[in-house]
């Protein structure tokens, strides 16, 4: 298979397909929490975005960052482009306008993973003080528009970018200028994972609800409270959304590759290249007619980038990624992950989570998804608001994370990393809805104090 991926194993069969997320099934006992995390990087002197290039741009930070971790760069063309742990299989990578992400390792428990995050920042903010670098723990960049952004150096982002002005409206904002957190956890079997997959889509909107924190874009007030979420409606509706058939019954790794078959593709990586084929078909490539590639089948490599370009609400590969919340500060990055693991790792939250989410149908589930983004916890839901749902959702995590220290007897108390979102149920505001109370109040409009109060 000339010119293919030697370091990859052809697909063989549609067994294949199906393996690639199949074998993430694991005992309890093995069960781990990663988090990813996004930040918005800025300089202060002037206020504005941060290059790649030049001794105070992002090319420097990660320099820096290698230096006093001894992570080692990856590269693309030439260029670092990120930080791999080999030690722990966490690291650091760009994203297209320069937002700096955490891919953390996988953890035992919330505490090491707000440990991970702690030191993480320590580190980051460590070799960025001397660059006047900052980060912004915000879902969307407040000021700046897409075209005053720089693009990061990763061939793949070239391929995307055109592609995504072909298929969304708001795509390259999605790229250059939001950001999230996101909890990766892992599944049992095929019939947990289809549980926790139903579960995490039909409550997705209500953690973009709670951790709302994007009602800015462009200089102003967006009439969003996650901007970042509606970005997302506008992206790309074939790789995008609610995954109603996940609801369906039988269910399961196979029709999840069904689906992915037919999201259409981006790139195939060849000899360190980006091949673009944006547009194509993975079954054709199955059956050797990628134009761009004629007579080559891909490698199971191939397939494992491709469900890695598949941006559901809940992206499934070897363990499931919540994708639904905005970035903020650094004690909200643990709280999602507090909030999914109490809800999903203990078996009593699960049932309790499934049957306050079996009632609802495919229009309702599409409406919250729908409306969420402008409306956050006040959108209408089954004769009152979200914000009920949502009250109950902090709850049965709660108790689940309670009985999970029980289980595990670790005498830890995970559930203290819920305290942001009890906050938020108490306050019945989320995030953003206090930044605009400061903007229409103590900030007397001045958006730019934003960078300040939201800096991590």
């Amino acid at each position: 298979m000339a010119g293919a991926d030697s370091f990859s194993p052809p697909i063989e069969s549609r067994a294949d397909l199906i393996e690639a997320m199949s074998r993430g099934c694991k005992p309890e006992s093995e069960w781990r929490i990663g988090t990813e995390h996004e930040k918005h990087v800025f300089h202060t002197n002037p206020l504005r975005p941060v290059a790649y290039e030049g001794p105070n741009g992002i090319r420097a930070l990660l320099d820096g960052v290698a230096e006093k971790t001894g992570w080692e760069p990856f590269f693309d063309e030439g260029n670092p482009i990120g930080l791999w742990d080999k030690h722990a299989h966490g690291g650091i990578s760009l994203e297209p306008g320069g937002q700096f992400e955490l891919s953390g390792a996988p953890q035992p428990d919330l505490h090491a993973a707000a440990a991970e995050t702690a030191e993480h920042m320590r580190v980051a903010k460590e070799v960025a003080a001397p660059l006047d670098i900052h980060f912004l723990g915000l879902g969307v960049t407040p000021l700046w528009s897409v075209a005053e952004i720089e693009r990061m150096p990763k061939s793949r982002y070239g391929i995307m970018a055109p592609y995504m002005d072909k298929v969304g409206t708001l795509g390259t904002s999605m790229m250059f200028r939001s950001a999230t957190v996101q909890t990766n956890l892992d599944f049992s079997s095929e019939a947990d994972m289809v549980k926790k997959l139903r579960v995490s889509l039909a409550l997705q909107p209500v953690a973009t609800a709670l951790f709302a924190n994007s009602p800015f874009a462009d200089g102003r007030d967006t009439g969003y409270l996650s901007f970042r979420s509606h970005i997302w409606l506008n992206t790309d509706d074939a790789r995008t959304g609610m995954l109603p058939f996940a609801f369906d019954e039988g269910f399961g790794f196979e029709q999840y590759a069904d689906y992915a078959l037919d999201v259409p593709m981006y790139f195939v990586l060849r000899d360190g290249h980006y091949i673009n084929v944006a547009g194509e078909s993975f079954r054709d490539f199955l059956e050797g007619k990628l134009p761009q590639l004629p007579g080559e089948k891909p490698t199971k490599r191939d397939w494992n980038y491709h469900l890695g370009t598949i941006f559901p609400e809940v992206r499934l590969k070897q363990f499931l990624e919540m994708r639904g919340a905005d970035m903020g500060d650094e004690k909200s990055v643990t709280a999602l992950s507090a909030f999914w693991t109490g809800l999903l790792y203990d078996q009593v939250s699960l049932e309790a989570a499934y049957e306050l989410i079996e009632p609802w149908t495919r229009e309702e589930r599409e409406n919250l998804r729908r409306e969420v983004p402008r409306l956050g916890l006040m959108t209408p839901h089954d004769r009152s608001n979200l914000y009920d749902v949502a009250a109950q959702a902090v709850g049965i995590a709660e108790a689940g994370l309670v009985r999970r220290d029980r289980r595990n007897a670790q005498g830890k108390d995970e559930s203290i990393h819920l305290a942001p979102l009890e906050e938020t149920i108490r306050l019945a505001k989320s995030p953003a809805e206090r930044w605009l109370d400061k903007l229409r109040g103590e900030w007397n409009g001045d958006l730019t104090r934003i960078f300040a109060e939201a800096e991590m």
